[in-house]
């Protein structure tokens, strides 16, 4: 095994870039698998399960490892599943992939429609893949089978990650917390890939700051209740919401220099049981979205100063509690990582590898390779009809017409998303596994 070079290449052993007949020779494969990865998703897709709520997915996945030949560890952290499959001397190659849904009911009209509904924090709510978090997983199971299935292709170590509670940013942290450092050989490299809004069959990565770190608050601001008829003797929290509401909105307008990216979105409003009654206090929900610790901590002052202010102007009698949570970190993609898996899908997709934007979703997976010390990549898999697409980007209505993830109407097409997600993941790992002579 090489050792690690600083921008996180091998150096001594392994080529810059899979060998084309190893990689032909392992994804000839893939049309024999493509039946049973199909339909194993569309099962995935009709059974979602929440965060830390994975039961029926992670047991379905660690099964399958185990046929496989896969070494296998269970509930890590909660529900997390860890397989590997140890092949001989080489480096080890960790691929994440993310199990947990969300609590959106499903509108896409697909035969396999999800129509589940699940406890969440006490209230029965509609549940579904409405991120595409059921495409990872799908996707991986199908590249673990081939690269199980062609053992004498390659050597090295290949570790498949199923990781819960993606979308309650503490997913990662439980696994860690849980001994995955323990479990399992140091990774040369830890690699994931992410379901998005544009065409199927392309893919892309960057190097750099790729998905933008998020915070979420939730603000409690308190007033004096009162009958409705004598607002005299109120103060009353849904005025000082609404102007905090406002007031924020000038935060990244008129603080944030242009052209540096943030986003300040309230996703929560909420006061009062009553129409006649004035109500003691309301509360608000914030999500924040930045690419540095400079402009985060500028959003966050801003907020906790503009609250505060807001309060002491509507004589609030009471400071109000600013709680933070749902930290998600920056995912800062290796440079050196992702330029070699770059030049390997160029190499094997040809034009439809290309170099994406920086998302503005946030991901908790490099909390993982952070906490192994290891270098990473993270890349974007295109799931829309290409047909579609390009009809909306021709009308110029793609923000409109193509629903982007967490909408109910997110729905990946399966071809050829399955498979270029399924390539994608093989083709990443050979850049490092080592092609067996």
């Amino acid at each position: 095994m090489g050792a690690a070079g600083k921008d996180g290449t091998q150096t001594g052993t392994e080529v810059d870039g899979p060998g084309q007949d190893t990689v032909a020779q392992i994804l000839a494969r893939q049309e024999g698998i493509a039946g049973w990865r199909d339909e194993l998703y569309k099962d995935l897709h009709r059974h979602p399960e929440l965060g830390n709520q994975e039961d029926r997915t992670a047991a379905k996945a660690a099964g399958l490892l185990q046929e496989f030949g896969y070494e296998v560890h269970q509930k890590v952290g909660s529900t997390g599943v860890v397989g590997i499959l140890r092949n001989g001397e080489g480096p080890t190659v960790l691929m994440r992939a993310d199990m947990d849904a969300l609590p959106v009911a499903e509108d896409t009209g697909l035969p396999y429609a999800s129509k589940v509904t699940a406890d969440d924090a006490g209230e029965e709510v509609p549940v579904a893949h409405a991120c595409g978090h059921d495409v990872h997983v799908a996707c991986l199971l199908g590249a673990a089978r081939l690269l199980a299935e062609s053992k004498s292709a390659w050597t090295g170590t290949f570790i498949a990650l199923f990781q819960p509670a993606e979308e309650l940013a503490d997913g990662a942290r439980r696994m860690i917390e849980g001994g995955l450092a323990g479990m399992i050989p140091k990774p040369d490299v830890a690699l994931a890939q992410h379901v998005l809004a544009f065409p199927s069959g392309h893919l892309g990565t960057r190097p750099g700051a790729f998905l933008s770190s998020a915070d979420s608050m939730r603000i409690t601001v308190f007033g004096r209740g009162s009958h409705g008829s004598m607002p005299q003797l109120s103060v009353d929290p849904v005025l000082l919401a609404a102007s905090i509401a406002l007031r924020l909105q000038t935060v990244v307008s008129r603080e944030v220099t242009p052209g540096v990216f943030a986003v300040l979105t309230i996703g929560r409003l909420s006061a009062g049981t009553k129409s006649n009654i004035i109500s003691d206090r309301a509360v608000l929900e914030l999500n924040i979205r930045t690419f540095d610790n400079d402009t985060r901590k500028l959003v966050l002052d801003a907020i906790r100063r503009i609250v505060s202010g807001e309060c002491s102007a509507a004589g609030s009698p009471k400071h109000p509690d600013f709680e933070l949570y749902d930290h998600y970190p920056l995912t800062t993609n290796d440079p050196g990582v992702t330029a070699r898996v770059d030049k390997a899908f160029r190499s094997h997709f040809g034009k439809k590898a290309t170099t994406l934007d920086r998302q503005s979703a946030s991901e908790d997976f490099s909390e993982i390779a952070d906490s192994l010390g290891i270098p990473y990549t993270y890349w974007g898999l295109g799931g829309i009809d290409p047909a579609l697409y390009a009809k909306a980007e021709a009308a110029g209505t793609v923000s409109s017409d193509i629903p982007a993830n967490h909408s109910p109407h997110f729905a990946p097409v399966i071809t050829p998303t399955l498979q270029t997600g399924t390539a994608a993941i093989v083709v990443a790992a050979l850049v490092w596994l080592k092609p067996n002579a």
